[in-house]
């Protein structure tokens, strides 16, 4: 049986074929036992190059997904076509999980850069769980973990200032590299400034405008997308920026301190 979603994705057969059921547990970062470690049951890889499409909305639901390696991101389409995204999905991390009610992907998930993504077929997975229940429950814990990622968010749209959302979102994209063995500190956005506004609910000016300001302060360092963290902590306890004439003060306050440091040097020379 023919496992490719019906989409317009271009099918790739390149790179790594097929994962064991101990490699796919080790990506979803749960625990293995002995019986588990050493079943035969093997999963596909299938690539998918940045701007196809994974699954679409309404699309038949038989397969959840596991990324390998790469970003995608997750979306709901409204009728008039406007995009309101959900998620970035990155290695480690599952999707496809709201297909199982309704027996059809309510989303639809693009690939953000090239990337490498594991199936799953959902009777594969009940038939693991009914003769591994410790595994189904670790299943389960995983699609826990993507839900609660999701209510935070909405909490977050509902009580957080603009400039809070994007520190939290950079604070967030942070602590995932670092949970990766990746540097929380520099990393570039896979994501446009106007996919960072829809996930953030806000608009793509809002986005480069506090990004900028955030550049401006010194809690990080900003160059098109790529992203160096200054000052961790003050980004996560961020709840709005100071107005604009405080923050000139601030900048000409450290200015000049950096000034004053840069010509004591020589003085201490002398007097020494």
């Amino acid at each position: 049986m023919d496992p490719r979603p019906i989409t317009d994705t271009g099918w790739q057969r390149t790179g790594k074929l097929w994962s064991s059921l101990k490699e796919v547990c080790d990506l979803l970062r749960i625990p293995v036992t002995a019986a588990v470690a050493d079943h035969d049951t093997l999963f596909q890889h299938v690539q998918f190059k940045a701007g196809q499409r994974i699954h679409t909305i309404g699309q038949p639901f038989d397969v959840l997904y596991v990324v390998n390696s790469g970003f995608l991101k997750t979306v709901m389409i409204d009728v008039f076509g406007n995009e309101q995204i959900l998620s970035f999905p990155m290695k480690g991390d599952l999707f496809g999980v709201d297909g199982i009610h309704g027996r059809r992907y309510e989303s639809e998930a693009v690939a953000l850069t090239n990337c490498d993504v594991i199936l799953v077929p959902f009777k594969k997975f009940t038939a693991l769980g009914k003769a591994h229940p410790e595994l189904e429950a670790a299943i389960y814990g995983v699609m826990s973990r993507e839900l609660i990622r999701e209510q935070s968010m909405v909490t977050m749209l509902g009580s957080l200032s603009a400039e809070a959302r994007v520190a939290r979102f950079l604070v967030n994209l942070s602590e995932r590299f670092s949970e990766l063995g990746y540097s929380g500190k520099q990393f570039n956005l896979r994501m446009t400034r106007h996919e960072i506004g829809s996930y953030l609910g806000l608009t793509l000016e809002t986005v480069s405008r506090t990004l900028s300001a955030f550049n401006e302060m010194g809690l990080i360092s900003v160059d098109q997308r790529a992203i160096d963290i200054k000052d961790f902590n003050a980004l996560k306890t961020l709840r709005r920026l100071p107005p604009s004439r405080t923050r000139d003060k601030q900048k000409l306050a450290k200015a000049a301190a950096a000034a004053a440091a840069a010509g004591a040097a020589p003085q201490q020379f002398a007097a020494a």
